[in-house]
């Protein structure tokens, strides 16, 4: 049997002309310039998305939680229990559904968020392509992730 030879012309067998390599290269520089950021906060990159989510609304429901953040049970909640042992949020049942368990921010939680407000200043001059820029591929990214859910159902 004789071997195909490769084709290096062909685009589509090329790893540095995948979109999907240069967004998940993306991904871990964003994560990698988050850490030292977030290191002085106490947090790690899925906890800040966690109490930015509570920051924005306060006392969720865990399900709420996961469903706005993309994390399913088994991954949020050792994210929540951390929070909780660091103090920043409580968990507690709720009063009408004893089956579900809300989350709200600490006293020393809500502190936080003025202690995170140089995060986002420090991103965006990490991005280098100012608020209308970044904006607008904040946009195109949101587009693309709905695009590319509605392929995948």
């Amino acid at each position: 049997m004789q071997k195909k030879a490769r084709d290096p012309d062909n685009f589509e067998i090329k790893l540095d002309a995948q979109l999907c390599f240069a967004i998940y290269g993306a991904a871990h520089a964003f994560t990698r310039t988050y850490k030292p950021l977030l290191e002085p906060l106490g947090l790690t990159y899925p906890q800040y998305l966690v109490m930015i989510t509570l920051w924005e609304e306060d006392d969720q429901p865990v399900k709420a939680i996961g469903d706005r953040l993309g994390l399913d049970s088994g991954t949020l909640s050792p994210l929540l229990k951390r929070l909780e042992q660091s103090g920043l949020v409580a968990r507690k049942r709720d009063r009408d559904d004893e089956r579900q368990v809300r989350i709200s921010l600490t006293a020393k939680g809500d502190e936080l968020r003025h202690q995170a407000t140089g995060v986002a200043e420090a991103i965006g001059k990490a991005v280098g392509c100012g608020l209308e820029g970044a904006v607008a591929l904040r946009d195109e990214l949101i587009a693309l992730k709905q695009r590319l859910t509605k392929a995948g159902e």
